[in-house]
């Protein structure tokens, strides 16, 4: 019995940090982590894009703030639907890339 061992594909990120071998899964926790994370950032902008204005300390401050500035609303929510437009496309592409 002649097996040949082909030679592994790896692919290198970050300089070395990161290291990719061709045809291996992604890993099950990355799948879920990478939507929670990215969902929890999209709706934390969507939360706090104007400060924290209940908070009984700075509340004031980010209030009398916000008042002499003019708002960026559109802007930020133009943003957060990029970014969710972003972890719906990296959630997909994990799952997608899993299967092959």
């Amino acid at each position: 019995m002649n097996e040949e061992k082909k030679p592994e594909v790896l692919k290198e990120y970050a300089g070395g940090w990161m290291t990719e071998r061709q045809g291996q899964p992604i890993p099950t926790f990355l799948k879920i982590a990478f939507p929670i994370i990215g969902l929890s950032s999209v709706s934390y902008l969507v939360i706090y894009m104007n400060g924290e204005t209940t908070h009984s300390e700075r509340g004031p401050l980010v209030q009398a703030f916000n008042r002499a500035t003019t708002s960026a609303d559109p802007l930020m929510y133009i943003v957060a639907a990029l970014a969710f437009v972003f972890v719906v496309v990296a959630a997909t592409y994990a799952v997608r890339k899993s299967d092959h």
